[in-house]
């Protein structure tokens, strides 16, 4: 078989990599767990009507066909119009809905899949990648306090990720509320439109922005200018508030909508400042392009890595579950984790202790005493002490360099007998020390730290 090409948006790590991967998504369930969200999966496939009615037009959408091997069996519209999800919302949106009847509101859950989007790949961005989400839905309303709980349960999150070297987060925040209401007081109608073209700021800078504004939603230079002045408000307090108002009332913009939704940017900010001081912060030029998001936003950038974009976003939205009848309102935060992953890998942040989980090797002596090195094995398993058997039964140094090279820390020497045939104690080494002793498979543990691959900050 040829050497086989890599196929580039399609990120596998190595077994180290996936330790690392695994602690990050141990930890997101951990947190989401604590704080009362129930874990869901949902089918890989949506008609591709709705993965589309989301307003991603941008993403690519992989469709599913099928093959047929008579031109005459040929598979339904329906079948030919499923696609692969480009994110976790469209399903659970779906899934709400599907499962309104025995759901008990507000839902809280949690998600972590893989989804799929074919866009070209680059740094941090794949077409396979792993989401995590976490949202809370409604029936019929939603209270407010969920779009600050939200946030800040990814605060608590990252900040126990902190621990294994992950850099500083900003949890970036607006409210589109604020937004809308001060771009209808400077009398612009094309809301979204202007959002659109704020979400572009990070990317193509004010004077560009400012040029889409007044060619593609109809502002003025004026009104252009204080769009920008209003994305340019930034802080990590309620100050952000009077900011936001004394520019509005400089432009005779103020309005009910707009003071309603300072008032909850400011119930946010001032929540986050207590219970996450520094990592909220709000950010009046984020934007969210997509059209269905109706309060709070959130974008999340790793402080110092702020070119990968943001790894953790999402916001309230108010009709993306609706049935016609009823509505089920949310608020929601995803995590790419895979674009966390490969920062953390390729930026040399973090790393795993060992790349496999054996604690310990039991040597074998001889192949015919294989039997003897199986039963120490099985007798540490069963106490919840990860071990391997060296596959062969090579001079002892051999085996110790195969512990070594696989990074595991103990080999085991079963014990042999001495000349009057009484058997000698088993002994275990730390390979790392050099340090040698009697031990029992029935009460030997290795240190906590040993037991199994820690993810460790890369220095450590």
């Amino acid at each position: 078989m040829a050497r086989p090409t890599p196929l580039s948006g399609f990120p596998e790590w190595l077994p180290d990599g996936r330790i690392v991967e695994q602690h990050v998504l141990d930890t997101l369930r951990h947190t989401f767990e604590l704080h009362g969200y129930a874990g869901i999966e949902t089918r890989a496939v949506e008609p591709l009507d709705q993965l589309l009615r989301k307003g991603e037009t941008s993403k690519e959408v992989y469709v599913l066909s099928r093959l047929q091997a008579e031109a005459g069996d040929r598979p339904s519209s329906s079948e030919k119009q499923l696609g692969l999800h480009f994110d976790l919302t469209v399903p659970f949106a779906r899934y709400v809905l599907e499962n309104a009847g025995h759901l008990a509101f507000p839902f809280k859950r949690y998600q972590i899949q893989k989804v799929w989007r074919g866009e070209r790949p680059q740094d941090g961005r794949f077409r396979e990648f792993v989401q995590a989400d976490i949202d809370v839905v409604g029936a019929g309303e939603l209270p407010y306090h969920y779009e600050v709980e939200v946030p800040l349960v990814m605060a608590e999150a990252f900040a126990a990720l902190r621990a294994v070297g992950l850099p500083e987060v900003r949890i970036l925040v607006n409210n589109r509320r604020v937004a809308e209401g001060f771009y209808r007081g400077l009398g612009l109608e094309d809301v979204e439109g202007v959002l659109r073209q704020i979400d572009k700021l990070d990317k193509i800078g004010p004077e560009a922005v400012s040029g889409l504004l007044v060619a593609e939603c109809g502002a003025t230079e004026d009104q252009a200018k204080a769009c920008l002045a209003l994305a340019a408000i930034s802080g990590a307090d309620a100050t952000v508030v009077d900011e936001v108002r004394s520019l509005a009332a400089s432009y005779g913009a103020g309005n009910e909508l707009l003071e309603t939704g300072l008032a909850e940017l400011g119930a946010l900010i001032t929540a986050a400042a207590e219970r996450a001081p520094g990592v909220v912060v709000a950010d009046l030029k984020i934007a969210r392009g997509l059209d269905y998001y109706t309060g709070s936003v959130y974008e999340t950038v790793l402080v110092g890595h702020e070119q990968l974009g943001s790894v953790c976003s999402g916001g309230r939205y108010d009709t993306l579950a609706s049935d016609g009848k009823n509505t089920y309102p949310g608020v929601g935060i995803s995590v790419g984790v895979s674009r966390l992953v490969s920062r953390l890998l390729s930026g040399g942040l973090v790393r795993a202790t060992r790349s496999v989980p054996s604690a310990v090797v039991v040597a074998v002596t001889s192949e015919e005493t294989r039997a003897a090195s199986d039963a120490v094995a099985t007798a540490l398993r069963a106490r919840g002490i990860p071990v391997e058997v060296a596959p062969k039964a090579a001079k002892f140094g051999k085996q110790i360099q195969y512990a070594d090279r696989r990074g595991i820390p103990f080999v085991w020497f079963p014990g042999t007998a001495g000349e009057d045939g009484t058997p000698g104690p088993d002994q275990v080494k730390d390979i790392r020390s050099g340090e040698q002793s009697d031990a029992d498979a029935a009460t030997w543990q290795p240190p906590a730290e040993d037991l199994w691959p820690r993810v460790v900050p890369a220095g450590a």
